[in-house]
């Protein structure tokens, strides 16, 4: 005996919003029949189809189980609308396909891969039932809790009763490039299957202490609290503000999904069941946020490459259009000044993190629209140009490492390295966010402020850093916002670059 939700045989569409309705439906059947399973499950299992799938286990029979929508394209020709974009297009003839999950968190974006599809492909889209499990996890609403109230006992038979998430699942096989299908197998249409969005939408919650609802599509990272605490006020400034209304920012979400609506903006549904923590959670996560999801995230990554990797492995589910870094950095020059800015075009990747995903002989380019922004930002918030703003700030290659007391290696061995790579700033973490941003292709940048100059004898001492933290926080954040706000206004379409596509890239963005 199996208990399993309602198959949808696959439907063909020459519309992306009806091929969006039926991927809702099957997924919202699938949802359902699992909580429904899971409250019959958590109450006793008397009755329902948890009762029959427990006395199916019983029998040695199988389990309660529901599968995740899929998509399906088929093209027979290479031939595609236009060569100079970037995503929306399969790579040549064959099948293609992917599971997908959460459509209303994810039912714009889908539109979108949908439209760009049948658009360049002229071809139908297949929407039907997969054979993907949804781990019953996965299921659970955002205030749901259920383990805790169950047996040792119950929690071992559950076990038995339902799908469980599996790693085998949701690797990055696909984003690394060594996912190879095997034969009769689809290509895969997305980076990310559902099972492997679902993972990282709930590392998020945990990370973060925010809903992954609320992220933006523009992220800032840093690794101060000066910044948080910075963004913090600007962001409750610009909610109290009723005049300024052009900018398109309508709510400022902290952690515990604490929202702050824009003064005249009544609250929203749901508003009433964020609660600010009792204490931050390791990587906290602020949001500027725009009614349309262009608006800014702000993520405390703290110190380390592990973190950065940790944090942007699980963003990149959410399909941002850009992420930056602005965060301090030893200055390497003699000619660099405390307060001066580092704009990167290249890395020294020794922070070992992700050589296993991605090799060190991959380059890692400097993308010219992130870039350009960000030059722009710098000369519009200090009203500096031409020699004057080269005093300022330099362009070139930052070196991020693991070891956060490099200072104290035999002094020839680390200076030397960075003479040769012509490193101009040292950090931990600028390497890790941009590489992984070329491996999950993110556009991807990275703005940083000198804070000390250790090989020139100025380290950090607590009362001149706190000082010179206060003094120039403001700015180089308003430099950021800055930055993402005029990638913003230049449109995604130009900002997503063919150089991070790879020879066989998925279609989806």
């Amino acid at each position: 005996m199996r208990s399993q939700s309602a198959y949808v045989a696959p439907v063909r569409f020459d519309d992306p919003a009806p091929a969006l309705a039926q991927v809702r439906l099957i997924y919202e059947q699938s949802v359902t029949h699992l909580r429904e399973s899971l409250q019959a499950f958590v109450a006793g299992g008397a009755s329902g189809a948890a009762a029959a799938a427990e006395s199916a286990v019983a029998s040695g029979a199988t389990r309660v189980r529901s599968c995740y929508p899929f998509v399906r394209v088929h093209t027979d020709t290479v031939a595609r609308a236009d060569s100079r974009l970037s995503y929306g297009f399969v790579a040549g003839p064959g099948t293609y396909e992917t599971t997908l999950t959460r459509p209303d968190l994810f039912g714009n974006y889908y539109l979108e891969q949908f439209r760009l599809l049948l658009k360049n492909h002229h071809v139908m889209l297949e929407v039907g039932t997969s054979t993907q499990p949804i781990p019953v996890h996965f299921s659970l609403a955002e205030h749901d809790h259920i383990e805790g109230s169950l047996s040792l006992e119950r929690r071992l038979l559950m076990r038995d009763l339902f799908d469980l998430p599996d790693l085998a699942a949701m690797d990055d096989g696909i984003a690394n490039g060594t996912y190879e299908p095997g034969p009769g197998v689809a290509q895969p249409l997305s980076l990310f299957t559902a099972p492997r969005v679902d993972y990282s939408l709930h590392r998020l919650r945990h990370y973060t202490g925010t809903a992954p609802e609320h992220f933006q599509n523009f992220v800032l990272f840093t690794n101060y609290q000066f910044y948080i605490d910075e963004f913090v006020r600007l962001g409750h400034e610009l909610m109290a503000d009723v005049d300024l209304i052009e900018d398109g920012y309508s709510a400022f979400v902290e952690p515990g999904n604490v929202v702050t609506r824009r003064s005249g903006h009544g609250a929203v549904p749901g508003d009433e069941l964020g609660v600010a923590p009792p204490r931050l959670p390791q990587m906290p996560a602020y949001h500027l946020v725009r009614p349309d999801g262009s608006g800014i995230t702000m993520v405390n990554i703290g110190v380390g490459p592990a973190n950065a990797k940790t944090i942007t492995d699980h963003i990149a589910v959410l399909r941002p259009h850009a992420w930056i870094m602005l965060g301090h950095c030893a200055g390497l020059r003699n000619t660099q000044q405390l307060g001066d800015y580092v704009l990167a075009h290249g890395y020294v990747r020794e922070d070992h993190v992700l050589d296993e995903d991605l090799p060190l002989w991959v380059p890692i380019p400097a993308l010219a629209e992130v870039q350009v922004a960000l030059e722009a930002a710098v000369a519009e918030i200090t009203q500096l140009k031409g020699y004057e703003l080269k005093r300022i700030m330099r362009t070139g290659t930052v070196a991020s490492t693991d070891n956060r007391n490099w200072e104290l290696l035999p002094q020839r061995t680390p200076e030397r390295r960075f003479s040769q790579s012509r490193a101009i700033a040292l950090d931990m973490e600028s390497a890790t966010i941009a590489a992984n941003g070329f491996r999950f292709r993110v556009p991807y940048g990275t703005l940083l402020c000198v804070s000390d100059k250790p090989l020139h004898g100025e380290i950090k001492l607590p009362g001149m850093a706190n000082h010179f933290y206060r003094a120039r926080v403001d700015q180089h954040l308003r430099i950021g916002i800055r930055a993402m706000e005029l990638l913003h206004e230049q449109g995604v379409d130009q900002l997503h670059s063919r150089k991070l596509r790879s020879f066989a890239e998925v279609a989806f963005q």
